[in-house]
């Protein structure tokens, strides 16, 4: 019982990620995974209210899909205020195939942030969910298996972003990891290589 509560204790104060579920098109083999690998990233509304900090989290998205998940991720933007329109048609335009839409809910407490997300990718052509995930979680700012990565954010979008950008890099990864693998041709894969993430 004691190891217990000792193992339990260590995890709370590591801080996790909690995907809290995670759902795909039962139809994504056949229709989802050769159709919609082009995507936008949107993040809405903004994290603690502070553009800076969205414009962190759809840059910090866009890579991982592009690294980790085989999506051609085009575009990040953060965007204030809630969506008027969920579908986010004005965001497929030619060449964006579906959105990725980023909905946050992010508070500063003490060394630390408490992050929540729900995410979902959304087609283009009818705006219907393609995934979804929620995920939360509370990590400290500083960490030392994040220090370079919050360097690079720090330097491209100012000092504003530091306190968040470990915390929602822990948030983000475990969340998209649970998107699916789109189906790249030859030319998707060199459309991906100029990229260039």
């Amino acid at each position: 019982m004691n190891r217990l509560a000792l193992v339990m204790a260590l995890a709370l104060l590591a801080g996790c990620a909690t995907v809290k579920n995670s759902r795909v098109r039962p139809d994504y083999e056949t229709v989802d995974k050769t159709q919609v690998k082009r995507l936008a990233v949107v993040t809405q509304p903004l994290p603690d209210n502070i553009q800076k900090v969205g414009e962190l989290w759809s840059l910090i998205a866009r890579r991982y899909v592009n690294q980790n998940r085989d999506f051609i991720a085009k575009a990040n933007i953060a965007i204030n205020g809630n969506p008027e329109d969920t579908s986010f048609k004005g965001l497929c335009v030619e060449g964006i195939e579906g959105v990725l839409w980023l909905s946050p809910s992010v508070t500063r407490t003490g060394t630390g942030v408490e992050a929540a997300v729900k995410a979902q990718l959304l087609r283009c052509r009818d705006g219907q969910e393609v995934w979804g995930a929620e995920a939360a979680g509370s990590w400290p700012s500083e960490d030392d298996r994040y220090k370079e990565l919050t360097a690079q954010y720090s330097t491209e979008l100012g000092p504003d972003v530091t306190p968040y950008v470990a915390p929602t890099f822990r948030l983000l990864s475990a969340t998209l990891d649970t998107l699916p693998r789109p189906q790249l041709g030859e030319s998707d894969v060199e459309e991906k290589i100029e990229l260039g993430e």
